[in-house]
């Protein structure tokens, strides 16, 4: 069960990050940590990447917010930060930033049978997703492809 202040926190994280440009990725918060440890994950409302600076310009506005709220009666530590690389690229953004990476595709072939293959994200065009296998690049429809997930760069 989660600590009965958890509501209130994310409804003041998500109120202060639209309020300063951010959306709300995420809040955890670990009571049996001495100091209390809250941990706020946002991204740039017009989807940009989130820096170091917007982070610590955050952090001001959040630590006034929760003191403001006075739902918290002992210490904490407050900690911004963004919510990282997901693991699978979806958006076409993703496709662009991670161009030349190294990543797992799961697709079906024209017999149905799901297959994996692995390479470096070439690119996504309209019909077709790209990979460069040692070298040599392939083509997959677009339609056939399952899912398209980051991998380190020995597989």
């Amino acid at each position: 069960m989660a600590h009965p202040i958890v509501t209130d926190l994310e409804t003041i994280a998500f109120s202060t990050a639209a309020e300063n440009g951010f959306d709300l990725c995420g809040v955890q918060v670990f009571t049996h940590l001495k100091p209390m440890t809250m941990q706020v994950q946002i991204r740039q409302a017009g989807g940009g990447d989130v820096s170091l600076e917007d982070c610590a310009r955050f952090s001001g506005p959040m630590g006034e917010a929760i003191d403001t709220s006075k739902i918290l009666d002992e210490a904490y530590v407050l900690e911004i930060s963004s919510p990282g690389i997901d693991a699978q690229l979806i958006t076409d953004r993703d496709f662009k930033t991670f161009r030349g990476f190294p990543i797992k595709v799961s697709f079906r072939d024209e017999k149905n049978i799901e297959l994996n293959k692995a390479g470096l994200l070439h690119q996504r065009s309209a019909d077709h997703l790209h990979l460069n296998i040692k070298g040599k690049i392939i083509a997959i429809p677009r339609n056939n492809v399952i899912e398209v997930s980051l991998t380190s760069p020995t597989g």
